[in-house]
């Protein structure tokens, strides 16, 4: 019988438990904190797990994310760290995570954001759009989420542009990479759409040296990790006119504490960290698929390297 102990405050382990006998009905699953004997449990699959509960697991072979980014997990001081950690690769995920920059693109370039601050004053004010094929989106991360981005804006006819840490290729898009391609693209985006994995060479990168390289009245939509955006920065800009908005769905602390300056912001649309949801009918079977080459000794794609931190 092999074992898996689900970890997670915020997840639906009962739609776990279901989704995960349809693909593997031998796995037998425990919830934390319901481990029953640790020495008994095979593989962790958490979000944000306490401090120690993968080191209290003596036979564990590995660690999967219940998310797209594993920073949650090396957040413990505690884990072994010979362990292998396996990412979160879902089509359904990156399918959703897709759906919200497309969304947010389309909400400040057809003014969305000007004509509800119209409705509210109770004006009919219209304005004259933007013309599609010459408006310029720069995509940060080109993984599996950063290219369905890329590709689906492209189909909507923006030009599109990518920015990678090394350098990538990929059809109708223009790629940038290392620090002088990611000033010289943002030079050239109207928009910039983050979906980095956080690292300690991205944490930041959305500082006042970014968003001063971008045209006058250009937005920012950030769905990776709240860590990647300077706060004081991005208000700065929004404050002075370099930036027109920004549509953020994560947070260098979350929940928001109240009295943040994002909550009342006329430049900020905010969503509670739901780009992309863990839909456990289609994550059980990046799971279980996982859990199977590991059983058979076969290369698992979809582990975490740790030097590059994704």
């Amino acid at each position: 019988m092999t074992t898996i102990l689900i970890s997670s405050r915020q997840d639906p382990i009962d739609l776990w438990r279901e989704a995960l006998a349809v693909e593997m009905p031998e796995l037998e699953v425990r919830a934390y904190p319901d481990i029953g004997d640790p020495a008994e449990v095979d593989y962790a699959l958490v979000y944000w797990p306490p401090h120690g509960l993968i080191a209290s697991l003596p036979n564990v072979k590995a660690v999967l994310s219940i998310a797209a980014g594993c920073d949650h997990i090396l957040a413990d001081p505690q884990l072994p760290p010979d362990l292998p950690i396996v990412r979160m690769v879902d089509d359904y995920l990156t399918a959703m995570m897709a759906e919200y920059a497309v969304y947010g693109v389309l909400h400040f370039h057809r003014d969305m954001h000007r004509y509800r601050h119209e409705q509210l004053a109770q004006r009919w004010s219209r304005g004259w759009p933007l013309y599609t094929p010459d408006t310029a989106v720069g995509i940060l991360g080109l993984g599996a989420i950063g290219s369905d981005c890329a590709r689906k804006l492209g189909a909507l006819g923006f030009q599109v542009h990518g920015w990678s840490r090394g350098p990538k290729s990929i059809d109708g898009v223009l790629c940038h990479h290392g620090a002088d391609g990611l000033l010289a693209m943002a030079a050239r985006c109207r928009f910039l759409v983050c979906v980095l994995p956080l690292t300690g060479q991205t944490e930041g990168i959305i500082d006042a040296g970014l968003l001063s390289a971008m045209p006058t009245g250009g937005f920012i939509i950030n769905i990776a990790r709240g860590g990647h955006l300077v706060d004081d920065d991005l208000l700065a800009a929004l404050d002075s006119g370099q930036l027109g908005g920004a549509f953020l769905d994560v947070y260098n602390e979350e929940p928001l504490p109240p009295g943040h300056p994002y909550w009342h912001h006329d430049k900020v649309w905010m969503t509670p960290h739901v780009a992309g949801e863990l839909v456990p009918r289609s994550c059980a079977k990046s799971v279980v698929a996982n859990i199977r080459r590991i059983e058979a000794g076969q290369p698992v794609p979809d582990r975490l390297d740790k030097v590059r931190g994704y």
